[in-house]
């Protein structure tokens, strides 16, 4: 495999960068995350492994740069930060494993076989639909029945996040998280009133109603 690793402590870098070379892996090694950032978004990698603090740029924000561009190269991040809210963090931003410092060189040859064996992802939709509803990713353009809707920014998230999930309830408590960043029940009908609105532009000017509230859950778009 073609393996990147970017890990700016010099002993570590080169302990893995040796290690998965006797193995028979190619391994481009960097130590700076602006530098890291740049190989991978030219780069063709089978996977990377990536520590977290990092100069010029965090490992956590590289890997976050790297999916917003839709580049799936399966991340490992190896790091000492190994504290519960720390491992959700760096898999939520796009890791698909985390190994912490010390660490067993065979635990990460492992893991990295492991993540080398996973089917290659497709490529992210560029446009969603839902009935008659159509919104470009791109573009960020959204229509319906050939009509042209304007949403606010936050009307367009959430729209996306129902749309990306059709046919699955959404709780307020999902839709707080992803489209407020909120991770507590601040007491607020934010939710509510941002349906409401988002009805009053995508659902109430036609016939057929998309957004369905489903009593005592949440939210959901079928269609």
């Amino acid at each position: 495999m073609k393996i990147l690793v970017i890990e700016d402590d010099k002993t570590t870098g080169a302990y893995v960068s040796d290690g998965l070379r006797e193995e028979g892996h190619s391994v481009d090694l960097f130590t700076s995350g602006s530098e890291g950032l740049i190989q991978a978004s030219v780069g063709q990698y089978d996977v990377m492994i990536v520590d977290r603090m990092l100069p010029g740029i965090d490992g956590v924000s590289l890997v976050k740069t790297l999916r917003g561009t839709r580049n799936r190269t399966p991340v490992l991040f190896l790091t000492s930060m190994g504290g519960v809210d720390d491992r959700i963090e760096g898999l939520n931003a796009g890791g698909d494993d985390y190994l912490v410092k010390p660490f067993a060189f065979g635990e990460l040859s492992a893991r990295i076989a492991a993540l080398g064996r996973r089917p290659q992802m497709q490529e992210a939709p560029t446009v969603l639909t839902a009935g008659d509803l159509e919104m470009n990713l791109l573009t960020r353009k959204v229509t319906r029945a050939g009509q042209t809707i304007d949403l606010l920014p936050r009307e367009f998230s959430l729209l996306e996040h129902l749309l990306r999930r059709k046919g699955r309830v959404q709780t307020r408590t999902m839709l707080m998280e992803a489209v407020w960043d909120i991770h507590y029940d601040p007491m607020t009908n934010v939710v509510d009133t941002h349906i409401s609105r988002l009805r009053s532009k995508v659902d109430k000017p036609f016939k057929t109603e998309l957004i369905e509230t489903v009593r005592g859950a949440g939210y959901r778009i079928d269609s």
